[in-house]
This record gives C-alpha cells, sequence and structure tokens, in this order.
C-alpha cells in the first residue's frame, strides 16, 4: 500500500526583496509545474492553485503500490523553483527498511531530505493493532 499526502509553497527564490522576483520568469515556471501535472495525470490528488497570490501545490493518494512519480514530482518542483518549501507524507508497507514507518520528505529552499515521522511512526503499534498471532 502507498498512502501519501502533501503540500509545495511554489517560490522562484528564497529572497525576502520582491525586487528579485521576475513576474515573468515565475509564471513560466508555474506553467511547466502545471505541464508536469498534466502529464503525471494521477487519479487521485495532485494539483496546482493559486491562493492570494501565491502558488501552492498538493497531493494526496492512497494506491495498492508505490508511484515512485510522485516523490519525484515532489523533488523536480525543488528544482523548478528553488525557494520551494513544503512536506510530503508517505506510507509505503513496500519500502525495505521503512515499511513500518511514515517518511517525511521534507523540502527547503528546494532542497528535498528524508525523515521518519515521529509522530506517526511506527505505524505499528501507534496507527495501527499488531496482527492477531
Amino acid at each position: 500500500m502507498f498512502e501519501y499526502h502533501g503540500w509545495i509553497k511554489v517560490l522562484e527564490n528564497a529572497g525576502a526583496d520582491d525586487e528579485e522576483h521576475d513576474d515573468d520568469r515565475f509564471r513560466l515556471v508555474v506553467g511547466g509545474i502545471e505541464e508536469r501535472i498534466r502529464e503525471i495525470d494521477s487519479r487521485y490528488l495532485l494539483d496546482l492553485r493559486w491562493m492570494n497570490g501565491e502558488v501552492f501545490v498538493h497531493f494526496g493518494g492512497f494506491a495498492n503500490h508505490r508511484d515512485a512519480e510522485i516523490p519525484a514530482f515532489f523533488r523536480e518542483v525543488g528544482e523548478r523553483a528553488p525557494g520551494s518549501y513544503g512536506l510530503l507524507h508517505v506510507r509505503d508497507d513496500e519500502d525495505p527498511g521503512h515499511e513500518n514507518e511514515v517518511l517525511v520528505i521534507r523540502m527547503v529552499r528546494g532542497q528535498v531530505s528524508e525523515h521518519a515521522d515521529s509522530l506517526l511512526s511506527p505505524c505499528v503499534p501507534v496507527l495501527e493493532d499488531p496482527f492477531p498471532g
């Protein structure tokens, strides 16, 4: 089983100075992300929305098997928009060494790292009871 939930605030750069922001260039970056979303064509939640002048990507799904394209796309957004930040929580019972944990994929300034979620892991017994045996 492969369950995932997450979000990204899409930012061209991490600068606080609005003078560094190039609106035309940023719209091209956002257009490229929107095109990739259409290419992936997930039947689950995968969308980009403008909210109050800011851009967010949202993820959510539950499938029988791992979809490597989801974490890869999460990383790709950080490469396209290196000021971006967000979190993607993944539970993948087929991931060797991580089958009993929720993994948090963290993006800060476009850079991605992976961490076990200490609030939701280990899945058994935190989220589910052990199989009777």
